[in-house]
């Protein structure tokens, strides 16, 4: 990670946004749709991977038509919205993300939840001033890599991407950073397993605090 980066590009779902077991309640709705035994979130951390399509055949044990992608992630999505309502904010949030702003450094978010509904969603958690930009996904269907929509967001505020950290909760996160140079932090909680995220070569730990803790640490020294 370099000494130099003053921007964070933060993920949501699963980093600043505590929605775990809605995700796997919303996985569960698939899987029974599917004729699968239901999951608990340490099994499905244990599954989870980017592009969605193959962790969910893998999940599903089967491989997926155009047609079943669709449906399940329009079943997936659906319910996850109906409890959506029950997520909080991670620990620490929004007081990190504060403390980082009045330090005079810059933040971002960038997500794979629809952008759509994203950025209402911010703003009534009253987020959404603490951020010089916001991406969220811009099409109808998600479950692709994340690299590309880093890329454009970082150009779109014209960051030179040696100035960054992305912190993430997902093996994905990492490899986005690794691919447009970015640095990263990933959290664990989400839905990967520290074990699994200990595999991208990053530092990995436990809240949002320490990940800006870590980050505070290298620009001091």
């Amino acid at each position: 990670m370099t000494s130099a980066a003053r921007h964070i590009v933060w993920d949501w779902n699963g980093t600043l946004l505590d929605d775990n077991d809605a995700v796997v309640s919303a996985v569960n709705a698939v899987c029974a749709e599917f004729g699968r035994e239901h999951v608990d979130l340490e099994q499905w951390r244990s599954i989870f991977s980017r592009p969605l399509q193959q962790c969910y055949e893998r999940l599903l044990d089967r491989p997926l038509t155009e047609a079943d992608w669709s449906r399940l992630d329009v079943l997936y999505h659906e319910h996850y919205r109906e409890l959506l309502h029950t997520a909080k904010l991670a620990a620490g949030v929004p007081d990190v993300l504060r403390e980082w702003g009045e330090a005079g450094r810059t933040q971002s978010l960038l997500s794979m939840w629809f952008h759509d509904e994203l950025v209402p969603l911010i703003t009534r958690l009253e987020l959404l001033p603490l951020f010089e930009r916001v991406d969220g996904l811009r099409t109808d269907v998600g479950g692709g890599a994340k690299a590309e929509h880093l890329r454009h967001h970082l150009a779109e505020q014209a960051l030179d991407p040696a100035d960054v950290v992305l912190i993430g909760d997902v093996l994905d996160d990492a490899l986005a950073a690794e691919r447009v140079g970015t640095g990263c932090v990933l959290v664990t909680t989400g839905v990967m397993s520290r074990r699994a995220l200990e595999t991208a070569g990053v530092p990995v730990v436990d809240s949002i605090p320490e990940a800006v803790d870590r980050i505070s640490t290298n620009l001091a020294a």
